[in-house]
């Protein structure tokens, strides 16, 4: 039991997935785990544990940024011991390569967060997914034909910026899409020496202005999150 988890050691698999929106965690366990059971529900941050084809997974909710997904991930890995952790959430396209709907498999994440540079004593780390993964997420996508993407993503700390185009330059140098909590999960997952995998959703298209609708976004998350649980 940690401050943030409740759970008993051993209530938690060794393989999770992380929504950032715990309503998401009830929503994959309802519709996709057997026999879900919910072991925290500490500040309504949800976590169940059932099983897929016969596999003990977990899932739990981290809130949104690289520091409230830090802390879970962090006690997950250390005082739970998983050992295989794969963030399913949404992103905003950067470049025009994306389509709403697509699917991106975060190769590496690139960050604003200072989080790392303080880590590192203001030298820059590169926060990479765990290649095995990567790979089997991709080769499951394509064979469901979904239009799927691996790349590099942001994970900012800014949700609402002040200035116009502000991801402007990361789109010029390849960053496909941002998002808030990739490379938090990525840096800590070196860290503890455990695998890590992001997949995200294209719910919005930033360039264009554009949204996915909610029933777009359900169909869609719902296709990920196959891809995600069959990878692990």
């Amino acid at each position: 039991m940690t401050p943030h988890l409740s759970a008993p050691f051993g209530a938690i698999a060794e393989a999770i997935l992380l929504p950032g929106d715990p309503l998401r965690a009830k929503y994959i366990a309802e519709n996709f785990l057997e026999n879900p059971v919910l072991y925290n529900q500490v500040r309504n941050m949800y976590g169940y544990t059932g099983t897929y084809k016969g596999k003990r997974v977990s899932v739990q909710g981290t809130g949104m940024g690289i520091p409230s997904a830090s802390i879970y991930i962090h006690e997950l890995i250390q005082f739970y011991g998983c050992k295989t952790l794969i963030r399913v959430g949404t992103a905003g396209a950067i470049t025009e390569r994306l389509e709403l709907r697509d699917l991106v498999i975060a190769q590496g994440a690139c960050t604003d967060s200072s989080i790392n540079n303080l880590r590192f004593a203001g030298q820059n780390y590169a926060p990479l997914a765990d290649f095995e993964l990567m790979r089997r997420a991709h080769d499951l996508a394509q064979a469901k034909n979904m239009p799927v993407h691996v790349g590099n993503v942001l994970s900012t700390d800014t949700f609402y910026h002040d200035q116009p185009d502000p991801y402007k330059i990361w789109a010029q140098f390849g960053v496909l899409a941002v998002e808030m909590e990739a490379a938090g999960l990525y840096t800590l997952a070196a860290k503890f020496g455990v695998r890590a995998l992001c997949i995200l959703t294209i719910s919005d298209h930033l360039i264009r202005r554009q949204q996915t609708t909610p029933q777009e976004r359900q169909e869609t998350f719902n296709q990920m999150v196959e891809v995600a649980l069959e990878t692990i």
